[in-house]
């Protein structure tokens, strides 16, 4: 898989040699992706949600993974070019298109990275967003606002990440005012997310609006200076579990301590766990039960898997809610299950083999 992404050859492009783009298709394509096109996209959906699924996490995505070279070689922010806002253009249009797929209650996930090389230029220095990217970003909150879904704006490598944080905050302030239109997503992985997220939560605490959480283990590890990890798994482990527990409670404790000065009362918050991993997905399921037969307070809060990954886990989740959702009671907890979906050609122009190379080496979408 990674020589045929990588290939230049014609023959091995799916885009021209039709056999090979037959045989990927009916099988690796098939087990990760929802479609080609629209309709192909809508039918995988309706067939999700007819199993019991909740609802769907929907990706055009595009991202770049860069090496130490490539990002010592970025060089300094430049004016646009027409180059730099036909990629914009063409990033917003995708993710436009697959807000329109969705359906209310969805979410789409999309990457900053995928927006092109300036983009890339201003998360490394940390500086706000190009007026270019910034109104296309308005334009898809605006979209999916309207029609009930939320985007999911994905961590990325360190490098970029206090870059896309900032520019995530900065949408979050804007359209958060009574859910969670916009979600930032937290590595459990990186030895600072708990001080990252306690700093995101004060913020939204002191500004008034609901911090949209997606927490995930992380996927860079590969490409980032191994420093920044826990050194263990079971550190990692630790650090999942502890930042769910304290989001679905909404206290602080353990590893989420408050900002120093700041105020130890947490915002309203909405999570989606974000795991493969089955031990922490029981340990919410029984807590939300737990809260839901005492009569607590819940936060809005979805389970999230890979299409084609951990569908024991996922069908799990499903069955669970098919066999509770004609149940009226506020003390019986359903769980909502999401699959995480992308869509569009698999030739290298829009969504490469290089996504189902990554997915088959660590459940992790990248793609240029």
């Amino acid at each position: 898989m990674a020589y045929l992404a990588h290939s230049k050859s014609r023959l091995l492009n799916p885009d021209h040699n039709r056999l090979l783009h037959m045989l990927l298709k009916k099988t690796f394509y098939a087990q990760f992706c929802a479609g080609e096109n629209a309709a192909e996209t809508r039918r995988t959906i309706t067939q999700l949600k007819a199993l019991g699924y909740r609802g769907v996490i929907l990706g055009h995505a595009r991202e770049v993974v860069l090496s130490k070279a490539e990002s010592d070689s970025l060089g300094a922010v430049q004016e646009s070019t027409e180059a730099d806002l036909k990629e914009v253009e063409r990033w917003r249009d995708d993710t436009l298109n697959t807000i329109l797929l969705s359906g209310k209650g969805d979410y789409v996930a999309l990457k900053f990275t995928g927006s092109g090389k300036q983009a890339l230029q201003y998360l490394k220095s940390n500086m706000p967003c190009p007026s270019v990217f910034r109104d296309a970003v308005h334009e898809m909150c605006k979209l999916a606002e309207a029609r009930g879904v939320s985007l999911l704006f994905d961590a990325e490598q360190a490098v970029l990440q206090e870059g896309i944080d900032n520019w995530t905050m900065y949408y979050m302030k804007r359209y958060n005012k009574e859910r969670a239109v916009i979600y930032g997503t937290y590595q459990a992985y990186a030895r600072k997310t708990p001080s990252t997220l306690a700093q995101h939560l004060a913020t939204a605490q002191k500004e008034g609006y609901v911090l949209g959480v997606k927490l995930v283990r992380g996927a860079y590890l590969g490409s980032d200076p191994r420093e920044l990890f826990w050194d263990t798994i079971e550190g990692t482990h630790k650090c999942y579990d502890n930042l769910a527990r304290c989001v679905l409670e909404r206290k602080y404790g353990g590893l989420l301590q408050p900002v120093k000065g700041a105020s130890e009362e947490f915002p309203n918050v909405e999570l989606i766990l974000a795991s493969h991993n089955m031990e922490s997905v029981r340990k919410a399921q029984a807590l939300r039960d737990e809260q839901a037969r005492l009569g607590q307070p819940r936060i809005r809060m979805a389970y999230g898997q890979l299409m084609g990954m951990a569908d024991h886990l996922s069908c799990e989740l499903v069955q669970q809610a098919n066999s509770r959702k004609d149940v009226v009671s506020e003390t019986v907890e359903v769980p909502e299950a999401f699959k995480y979906l992308v869509w569009g050609t698999m030739g290298r122009e829009k969504i490469r083999m290089r996504s189902l190379e990554q997915l088959m080496l660590g459940g992790r979408w990248v793609k240029r």
